[in-house]
């Protein structure tokens, strides 16, 4: 009988998929915003869910009438971030466990982010494992998500086509961004909805995913 293969990667999403750190990133625009003597409310923050630093700094400079540079901003709201992430990594239910099943099999993986890099590689240093062959982050690509630059390169740099990977997003910025670069994208939705439509694949969770479903995705 035929044989469905297994992924030749797994890509990952950071804030919202791997580890849930959107609550760390709300606390940091809500300190930026202090600062600047406004408010900011949850739909101020849902509104930057998956969206590139480079992007998000611009709409958060015209929001609060700033007169940071949007790289001031991006450190600020990476600092924030950064100093909550050193108490404490909050993993999402499945997705460690997945990562260790992954390595076992030797199966290669790739963590894609906006987030910098030196938040993820913050991250990925307080893992008791290697989980990940490849770090893409958002001062890593020209073009951050949706733009399929960010899974493009992953797939690239892990020596794979991207249409035999798996990805792993909770957003809706995020999961385009798999789609266009033709990855089998999986929207694990969060804080955000992710509208279903012909051909989009949503599960509720990664907990509980084995090798056997990864396999029938393909």
């Amino acid at each position: 009988m035929f044989r469905k293969k297994l992924p030749a990667a797994v890509l990952f999403d950071l804030d919202g998929t791997l580890i849930d750190s959107e609550p760390y990133w709300m606390q940091s625009e809500r300190e930026l915003a202090a600062e600047h003597q406004s408010d900011w409310s949850q739909e101020d923050g849902d509104k930057l869910i998956g969206m590139s630093l480079y992007d998000s700094s611009r709409l958060i400079k015209e929001r609060l009438g700033s007169e940071l540079h949007q790289e001031e901003i991006i450190d600020k709201l990476t600092d924030g971030v950064n100093k909550q992430l050193a108490r404490a990594v909050p993993w999402r239910p499945g997705a460690e466990a997945l990562l260790k099943e992954l390595r076992r099999k030797k199966i290669k993986t790739a963590l894609v982010t906006m987030s910098m890099r030196r938040t993820a590689l913050q991250v990925v240093d307080t893992i008791p494992f290697k989980a990940f062959d490849v770090v893409v982050a958002g001062d890593d690509v020209v073009h951050g998500k949706p733009h399929a630059e960010p899974y493009v390169k992953a797939a690239q740099l892990l020596g794979v086509r991207p249409e035999e990977c798996v990805a792993f997003e909770d957003s809706i910025t995020g999961i385009l961004s798999a789609e266009a670069a033709k990855t089998k994208a999986v929207g694990i939705p969060n804080m955000m909805i992710i509208p279903q439509h012909e051909g989009r694949i949503l599960w509720t969770t990664l907990e509980g995913v084995t090798l056997k479903k990864l396999r029938e995705l393909f």
